[in-house]
């Protein structure tokens, strides 16, 4: 299985990183250079999904999509059934080396398995499969947010590319979304407890750039200024967020925010 790591030719900072990262697994990786949105800014003018159509996406999500596209095209032409996509900021826990050496833990049905936690709240199916000590994955039935890394198959990465051929979808959800129409009749996986989590989680030294693209168009369009929603508004969230917890309840599933594997070995 290969291991992908998207890359930006003006971030070498972060090739260090993650060198350093895949050296400690004794895993070896291959580069793809990023799309640079600042190289590019035709690409916020290309078409994108209807469900952009009031906040449009910025160019560096644009180019993500577009960068994440140039590993689905290797993994698409590579012999092994599975491949591997991390983008640059990301940790791994002390673990990871094992899952990632090969892919016999990988349930012969799966099409994604998501790696990374966003350590935002999701939904998985309850009752797990096992796939290694204290690991196991779980169907996941709700939008996991987050890129950072995952696993598809090579007909997953064909799919994606087909999908994403005219149109500029947000990544995650592209992937991860089981409601996205690019997302049915896959399966999609969530590793329990989380292989990877981006470094602005664990110690804000990479920054995502992502965020930080997305925030300067914010920004210059005006857009952050913007009020917050009004109380009804808010109350109406929060009632159809406990309508949707009751119905997941009833069909079981449940609520989760995926913990991430330590990054220490304990004692």
């Amino acid at each position: 299985m290969k291991h992908l790591v998207i890359n930006l030719d003006r971030s070498p900072d972060r090739l260090a990183h993650m060198t350093a990262e895949f050296a400690r697994m004794g895993i070896a990786f291959e580069r793809v250079a990023a799309i640079d949105a600042r190289e590019r800014p035709d690409l916020v003018l290309q078409p994108q999904h209807a469900l952009y159509a009031v906040r449009r996406l910025s160019g560096s999500e644009v180019a993500c999509l577009h960068s994440h596209r140039a590993c689905w095209t290797i993994i698409a032409q590579d012999d092994a059934p599975y491949g591997a996509v991390f983008e640059d900021d990301i940790v791994f826990s002390a673990k990871a080396g094992a899952l990632l050496a090969d892919t016999d833990w990988v349930p012969a049905d799966a099409d994604i398995v998501k790696l990374e936690t966003f350590f935002q709240r999701t939904v998985i199916q309850r009752g797990g499969i096992s796939v290694g000590p204290g690991f196991s994955v779980s169907r996941l039935r709700k939008n996991h947010i987050g890129s950072g890394g995952y696993l598809l198959s090579r007909q997953a990465a064909r799919d994606l590319l087909q999908a994403s051929a005219e149109v500029n979808v947000a990544i995650d959800s592209l992937i991860f979304d089981p409601a996205f129409a690019t997302s049915t009749g896959k399966t999609i996986y969530q590793l329990v407890p989380a292989l990877c989590a981006q470094d602005q989680f664990m110690g804000n030294s990479l920054p995502s750039l992502i965020h930080q693209g997305r925030q300067d168009e914010w920004v210059a369009s005006g857009l952050a200024g913007q009020s917050r929603k009004p109380v009804i508004e808010r109350i109406r969230r929060e009632a159809w967020r406990i309508a949707r917890w009751i119905a997941d309840f009833c069909r079981f599933r449940r609520q989760i925010i995926v913990p991430l594997d330590p990054i220490k070995a304990k004692d």
